[in-house]
């Protein structure tokens, strides 16, 4: 197999059941390669945009232009340019890094607590929007962390930035949030829709929320916002999240006549292409959830609680979301997906005496877990390598520092940025 993604392999593929495991997480990157992604769902035939099987003609357009936020826009865009190429009249997108696109002003923004950085590409978006007619195509292109990257009023990036401070404290889920940061926002909640009246919206989204919720995705740019500032409000007022200037999203059903919204990729793209690679290599598999929003603990009660006893070993245990973590002010270093593992070890859930084949990885799927590695993968092995060090899973988790935990043990897994992002991805082996 071609290892694509994992640039450590040879350092964590040490045993038979690890290289499974980790072959598994390759087929659940593969399948969300954003560029691939686009490569097969987008085709231009004869000037016939054919996106997912609806046709689009380009003669009933003067402009073409496009726009985007998120983790994967960047690339997505790089590679809807090889599509279109010069029929795109204007673009700008705004991702975590540049990249070289030549119809299409690409934006670094930051994330995931916004800044300065973003307002410059929001303003962009916004004027090339902003006086677009019923002669217009715009293909905007909506990805996961695009409701940090997209800001725009002003206002938006220091709101932004506040919500977030308080939110990491909060415990809350990411649906929650993305409804307070609508009611910050010109353009999310639909309100990019409202700007860009009456022109023809493609929404192209790759959706990193669980459970399906795809207005959810970036906080819904080109969706239609069922909530209210008073739903907003009272998120804040239970939370105790502070004081914010909202504004109410566009309501009106004529916004929204002209709009077409195509789901590319999600959370369970990923989980069934890691299925079937599992049953590809000859094991049983099951999909636990791909809507794991519970606290760490709970979800890995979720997941290993279904994987116990002798019949239910050679297995392989799949399971997606954003299990929630409450991070202290003093925290140390590391996402979700490193916390997870170290919860795990503390839980005694992978150990020396407990499923001593079994193998445990947690990761994100854009490669990034609040650090420069997308996760850990955890067996007995992790356990024998922490007792030689000294290291005791419970002072890391006290500490919020699972990632030098992790790297002490050497088993951080290494990807780089993705592209894409669908939300964190776990596997559990248990075979004999």
């Amino acid at each position: 197999m071609l290892q694509k993604w994992i640039k450590n392999w040879a350092e964590l593929a040490t045993t038979p059941n690890r290289k499974i495991a980790l072959e598994i997480m390759e087929a659940g990157l593969g399948s969300i390669d954003t560029s691939e992604v686009i490569k097969s769902k987008i085709k231009l035939d004869n000037n016939i945009l054919i996106v997912d099987s609806q046709l689009f003609d380009l003669n009933e357009f003067k402009k073409i232009k496009v726009v985007g936020f998120g983790k994967s826009s960047g690339v997505a865009a790089l590679a809807l340019e090889k599509i279109l190429g010069d029929k795109i009249t204007a673009g700008a997108v705004v991702s975590l890094e540049k990249v070289d696109c030549k119809h299409i002003e690409t934006f670094a923004g930051m994330h995931p607590r916004p800044s300065e950085k973003n307002i410059e590409a929001g303003k962009k978006i916004f004027e090339i929007i902003s006086g677009s007619n019923a002669e217009d195509l715009i293909i905007v292109l909506v990805s996961g962390g695009g409701s940090a990257l997209l800001c725009y009023p002003e206002d938006e990036y220091i709101q932004g930035a506040r919500l977030y401070d308080s939110f990491l404290k909060s415990g809350k889920t990411i649906s929650e949030i993305n409804t307070v940061r609508k009611h910050l926002s010109l353009l999310k909640g639909g309100g990019l829709v409202k700007i860009a009246y009456p022109a023809t919206i493609v929404g192209l989204i790759f959706s990193d929320v669980p459970g399906d919720i795809f207005e959810n995705v970036a906080s819904g740019a080109t969706y239609k916002d069922e909530t209210t500032i008073a739903d907003a409000q009272k998120i804040i007022t239970e939370n105790n999240l502070g004081d914010f200037n909202l504004i109410e999203t566009p309501k009106e059903d004529k916004y929204f006549e002209k709009v077409y919204n195509f789901v590319l990729v999600s959370n369970k793209t990923a989980v069934e292409a890691m299925e079937k690679k599992g049953e590809e290599l000859g094991l049983e598999t099951k999909i636990i959830s791909t809507d794991l929003y519970d606290e760490v603990d709970k979800a890995l009660q979720k997941i290993f609680q279904i994987s116990r006893g002798p019949s239910l070993r050679n297995n392989i245990f799949l399971a997606a979301g954003e299990p929630s973590v409450v991070v202290p002010k003093n925290a140390g270093k590391g996402g979700r997906n490193l916390h997870m593992g170290l919860e795990a070890i503390k839980m005694k859930l992978i150990d020396k005496e407990n499923f001593q084949n079994s193998v445990f990885i947690s990761f994100a799927s854009d490669g990034m877990d609040n650090s420069d590695v997308a996760g850990a993968i955890v067996d007995k092995n992790t356990i024998e390598k922490a007792e030689k060090l000294g290291l005791k899973a419970e002072d890391f988790l006290n500490n919020f520092d699972s990632y030098n935990f992790f790297q002490k043990t050497g088993d951080q897994i290494i990807t780089g940025p993705t592209g894409a992002n669908v939300s964190d991805l776990m596997i559990l082996l248990t075979k004999k």
